[in-house]
């Protein structure tokens, strides 16, 4: 599940130019008995299995071993690390919702442990191992390596020298609490449709009035939520107004 991602794009080169390291490490490693046993049934009773405590543990803590460099660790089971230590986080569709602003705060950790549940989760006495729960949303998956991918996207694309151009996460949707402006590129014309003319004039103070207003267009049609909460000034909320906009 992790081999294809982590084989391509901004992740593959992210890892060949060593600004992040990756290491998977699987559960069984961890687990003890003739069948390494990672899950057993729910105490209680109910359908499914959970995720047993003592292989997951045991995975945390061997952080201990020796410390390494400044990495971004994925693991779906558990990662060594030591004094600074990774800071662990567990995939789980009940954690607090994943956004733009909590992966600027990760992107600035040392090392992220990301722990992959499966089944019907883990052992809730797991949890006093872990620094935080994260959910990417209101749904489920079959595991959580899918989740921890998109954790580690949004992360590693925000590291220096992890895109091509620093510039352009700082200005993608949620970066500044709006979503982004319509983007174009030749032809100047498609079946009919052309590009707006004050994209092609060259004034730059006008494009980026454009840019501006469009962004607040679209966050005021698709997201209106986010106004609530987004950075806004006194022309922005000229122009929201303008549109439709009732504040508060």
């Amino acid at each position: 599940m992790l081999a294809s991602p982590l084989a391509a794009g901004v992740l593959r080169r992210a890892r060949e130019r060593g600004v992040v390291e990756v290491l998977l490490h699987q559960l069984r490693d961890y687990a003890s008995g003739r069948h390494l046993q990672v899950d057993d049934t729910p105490y209680g009773g109910g359908p499914g299995m959970v995720m047993r405590p003592e292989p997951l543990v045991a995975a945390i803590e061997h952080v201990a071993a020796a410390e390494r460099p400044r990495r971004i660790l994925l693991s779906p089971r558990g990662v060594p690390f030591s004094d600074e230590r990774a800071r662990r986080i567990l995939l789980s569709p009940r954690g607090v919702p994943f956004g733009d602003q909590r992966a600027r705060a990760l992107a600035c950790e040392r090392a992220l442990l990301l722990i992959c549940p499966r089944y019907e989760g883990v052992d809730e006495r797991v949890t006093a191992y872990v620094d935080e729960e994260l959910s990417i949303g209101d749904y489920v998956l079959t595991g959580g390596e899918i989740a921890a991918l998109v954790v580690m996207d949004a992360v590693v694309r925000l590291l220096p020298g992890a895109v091509g151009n620093q510039v352009s996460p700082s200005q993608d949707s949620h970066a500044g609490g709006l979503l982004e402006h319509p983007q174009y590129t030749r032809p100047e014309e498609f079946r009919g449709a052309r590009v707006p003319e004050v994209l092609l004039r060259g004034d730059h103070a006008a494009i980026a009035h454009w840019r501006r207003e469009e962004s607040l267009r679209a966050t005021l049609a698709r997201r209106p939520d986010l106004l609530a909460r987004a950075p806004l000034s006194d022309g922005d909320r000229a122009i929201l107004r303008r549109l439709g906009w009732r504040d508060g």
